[in-house]
C-alpha cells in the first residue's frame, strides 16, 4: 500500500484537525476558514488533513466537495500564494496538500459516536470520488483510500442544536425596549423553545443510523429506559464521550509536537442564571442552550484547576488496555474554549421574510457600534480557526486554557479575536487590583474590554471566582459520573 501524502513530510509540517457538525453552518466556515489561513500562513510544503464529520454519508460527501471547492478557488484566485511561490506556482500542487476525509457522526446516537472514535482510532479513512466523475478535480486532489490518521492535533467540537421553536414577540419589544437593539441583540430572551425533550441515545442496533424520536419529560410515569436531556447531549454531553474515546489521538510522548487541542465551541449567551446543578441537563427550562453553553465554560475554564484534575484526566486518559501505547504517554492534550459572536444561521428557525429582516437587525447593531456580530458563518469561524492554528507558546505565554476567546468584528466587518467576559470568572479567573477596575477601563477600541460589554456586568469579586470554581468542579463530577454510566449501557448495548 503506497503511504499516505503526509507521511513524506516531516510531522512539524502537517496538522490534523477534527470538526464535528461541519456539513453547514460555523462548522462548515470554520473548515472554508482553516483551509485558507492554513494555505496563507504555513510552509509552502506542509499538509492539512481536515476531517469534518456529518450524521451520514451523503453529508459527509456534500460537505467534502464543498471544502474541496474552497480550497479549489483559494489555490486558483489568491494573490498571496501566487506571491509567495512566485512564477513557477502551480495551484493544483497547492490543492494536493489538502487532504479532507469525513467520518459520519451523530452526537445523540452513542453507538455511531463509538463507530466514529473507533474508525478514528482502529481503522482506516477514505475520501469520496470526485463529484460527478469531474476528470479535472484528478489534477487538484489526490484520491486517498484506507489511509490511517495518526494522530490528531485539534478537534473542534462545533456541531449542536438550539432546540428553539420560533419567537416570542412581547419578549422582543420588552428586550429593544429596556436594553435597546445591540443588546437584545447580543444576549437575547426572547428565543422561544419548549422544555427540554429527553431522548434515547441507544437506539436498537438494527436502526443503528436513526436516533430514536424525542419524547417530551413525563410528568408522571418512569421511562421505560434511560435518556438524556436532547440538546445537552447534542452540545456538550455526546462530544464529552467522543472526545474520552479519541483521546489516543490527542496524547503526545517526549517528541517535539504540541499537545493536542480540545477547542469547545461555546456562545456568547449563557450567564450565571442560565445553569441550574439540579436541572443539570437542562429539561425542566426552556433554556436549554444557554444552560449546556453554560456547562461548556465551566468545563472548560476549569479544567486547569488541581480541584477539577482527578476528573479531567479520568475524562482524558486513554484505556490502558484498549491503548497502551497512548496511556503510556506524558503529555495529555489541553482544553480550550471559544465562541463564534452572534452568526445567523438555519439553527434558529425563521421563515424567509423574518430570517431577512433578522440579518439586517443584526448588521445595524453592528453599524451600532456592537464588536460581537460577524453574522456570517465565515467570519464566526475567527476564533476557533485562531485557536487550532497558534503556536503553542503563544497560547501558553498568555494562559489561553483560562480564557474565553470570542470572533468579534469592527462596524466594518474588519474580524479579530477577542478575549470575552464571564460571569463568576471574569476575563481570565483573575480578581483585578480596584486601581485597574475594568469600569475604569476608557479604550473604546474593538479589542478594549469595555467594547461590546454586557450591561449590568460587574467586577470579578473573590467570592464570585470561588463560587464559579467550585460548580466547575461540580460539573466536572457530574459529567464524568454520566460517561461511566452511560459507557457501561454501551458496552452492554454492543455487546448484545
Amino acid at each position: 500500500m503506497a503511504p499516505a501524502p503526509w507521511e513524506i513530510v516531516p510531522r512539524h509540517e502537517t496538522l490534523f484537525v477534527l470538526v464535528t457538525g461541519a456539513s453547514s453552518g460555523i462548522g462548515l466556515g470554520i473548515g472554508q476558514r482553516l483551509i485558507s489561513e492554513y494555505l496563507a500562513t504555513r510552509s509552502l510544503s506542509a499538509h492539512l488533513v481536515l476531517i469534518p464529520t456529518a450524521r451520514n454519508v451523503k453529508k459527509s460527501n456534500e460537505t467534502v466537495y464543498a471544502l474541496r471547492q474552497h480550497a479549489k478557488e483559494v489555490a486558483l484566485t489568491s494573490t498571496t500564494l501566487r506571491a509567495r511561490a512566485g512564477p513557477s506556482y502551480d495551484p493544483r500542487q497547492t490543492t494536493r496538500r489538502i487532504h479532507i476525509l469525513s467520518v459520519q457522526l451523530d452526537l445523540c446516537n452513542f453507538l455511531t459516536v463509538q463507530q466514529a472514535a473507533d474508525q478514528l482510532v482502529n481503522g482506516t479513512l477514505s475520501g469520496p470520488p470526485n463529484e460527478g466523475g469531474a476528470d479535472d478535480d484528478a489534477d487538484f486532489f489526490e484520491p486517498l483510500v484506507d489511509v490511517h490518521i495518526p494522530r490528531l492535533d485539534s478537534v473542534i467540537l462545533n456541531a449542536g442544536i438550539g432546540g428553539w421553536t420560533g419567537i416570542d414577540w412581547p419578549k422582543v419589544v420588552h428586550n429593544i425596549l429596556t436594553r435597546g437593539i445591540v443588546q437584545a441583540t447580543t444576549w437575547p430572551t426572547f428565543k422561544a423553545a419548549t422544555p427540554g425533550y429527553l431522548i434515547n441515545p441507544l437506539p436498537a442496533k438494527k436502526n443503528a443510523d436513526q436516533r430514536d424520536a424525542k419524547v417530551p419529560v413525563p410528568q408522571s410515569r418512569p421511562q421505560p429506559q434511560p435518556r438524556v436531556g436532547e440538546v445537552f447531549c447534542a452540545n456538550v454531553f455526546g462530544h464529552y464521550l467522543f472526545v474520552h474515546a479519541v483521546t489516543p489521538l490527542l496524547w503526545r510522548d517526549s517528541d517535539p509536537l504540541p499537545p493536542g487541542r480540545i477547542i469547545w465551541e461555546s456562545s456568547i449567551e449563557p450567564v450565571w442564571d442560565s445553569l441550574s446543578l439540579d436541572d443539570f441537563q437542562g429539561i425542566k427550562t426552556d433554556a436549554a442552550y444557554e444552560s449546556s453553553k453554560r456547562v461548556t465554560d465551566l468545563l472548560a475554564l476549569t479544567s486547569s484547576l488541581p480541584a477539577a484534575w482527578p476528573f479531567v484526566s479520568s475524562w482524558l486518559k486513554p484505556d490502558k488496555k484498549a491503548n497502551p501505547t497512548a496511556a503510556a504517554a506524558t503529555n495529555p492534550p489541553k482544553v480550550y474554549v471559544v465562541h463564534p459572536g452572534v452568526v445567523q444561521t438555519t439553527m434558529f428557525p425563521l421563515n424567509a421574510f423574518l430570517f431577512f429582516w433578522y440579518r439586517v437587525v443584526l448588521y445595524l447593531s453592528r453599524f451600532l457600534g456592537s464588536p460581537w456580530h460577524p453574522i456570517t458563518a465565515y467570519k464566526g469561524a475567527c476564533a476557533p480557526v485562531w485557536l487550532a492554528l497558534q503556536e503553542q507558546g503563544a497560547l501558553d505565554a498568555v494562559g489561553a486554557e483560562r480564557i474565553k476567546y470570542g470572533s468579534s468584528t469592527t462596524w466594518a466587518g474588519e474580524d479579530r479575536v477577542k478575549m470575552s467576559e464571564v460571569e463568576g470568572w471574569g476575563w481570565d479567573g483573575r480578581v483585578a487590583d480596584p486601581n485597574v477596575a475594568v469600569s475604569k477601563d476608557r479604550d473604546t477600541r474593538l479589542l478594549g474590554k469595555t467594547t461590546g460589554r454586557k450591561h449590568g456586568a460587574t467586577e470579578l469579586s473573590e467570592g464570585k471566582r470561588a463560587e464559579f470554581e467550585a460548580l466547575g468542579v461540580a460539573c466536572w463530577r457530574k459529567m464524568d459520573e454520566l460517561r461511566k454510566e452511560w459507557e457501561v449501557r454501551i458496552q452492554k448495548s454492543t455487546s448484545n
